[in-house]
Parts: C-alpha cells; sequence; structure tokens
C-alpha cells in the first residue's frame, strides 16, 4: 500500500483527541461541508453544524483516554477508523465508556478530513 494507513490513524486520533480536550472549536479544520457527524442518533452535516454540536456539549472539560485505534483501508483511498475508550467531563469520579468510529479522506488538495463520524457512549 503506497500510504502508511495505521500511521496515519494513529497520528490522527492523537490529534484528534488532544484538539476535542483543549479547544472544541477547533476541530471544524478536520471537518468538510460534506462531512456527517451521528452523535448519539443525532445526525449533523457539514463542519459548522458539527462544530456547534461539539460547542454546545453541556459539559466544560473533557479528558479522553484510549487505548488505541484500528485502522483498515477504504477502497477509495481512505481509511477507517475505530477507537473505543473512556472519558471523564468536568473532573468527574466516573469514566465513561465510548466508542467513535470515523472515515477520513482526502480533499482535492490532498488533505485528510473527516468525512463519516460516529459516536456513541457504551452505557452498561
Amino acid at each position: 500500500m503506497a500510504e502508511d494507513f495505521q500511521g496515519i490513524a494513529t497520528q490522527f486520533v492523537a490529534h484528534y483527541y488532544n484538539t476535542f480536550d483543549t479547544d472544541r472549536k477547533a476541530l471544524a479544520g478536520l471537518y468538510r461541508e460534506n462531512s456527517m457527524l451521528t452523535f448519539q442518533s443525532a445526525q449533523c452535516l457539514g463542519a459548522a453544524a458539527i462544530t456547534e454540536k461539539f460547542v454546545s456539549l453541556p459539559f466544560q472539560t473533557v479528558k479522553h483516554q484510549y487505548s488505541g485505534a484500528d485502522a483498515q483501508p477504504t477502497p477509495n483511498g481512505g481509511i477507517i477508523i475505530l477507537v473505543t475508550g473512556q472519558l471523564q467531563v468536568d473532573g468527574g469520579e466516573h469514566p465513561l465508556g465510548y466508542s467513535q468510529a470515523f472515515q477520513l479522506t482526502k480533499d482535492p488538495s490532498g488533505q485528510w478530513f473527516i468525512f463519516n463520524d460516529i459516536f456513541n457512549l457504551v452505557l452498561v
């Protein structure tokens, strides 16, 4: 394969969660107008709507912890990534389990972006 999809996925996931945990507004640059987010069954289309969803979440601070990212190449030259982990909001004592799937693809300029993003809390 021409590109190291696992290496790209690992770098992407580290960047994504660091950005989410420090400045959710800055995630806008990772999405495009044709990007879609499904967040706990609610769908948002486009970078502006996705960013609005993230900044309107009902917590001030969040810390994601994950053990890695499973990745596979897709037929269109993209990458699909599955992440599982835990997150803590507002310094809470009880972490919440989550899973998140990303489909990365390249825009016409060759920049990677999130085409699809599906997030769910894992409640048991």
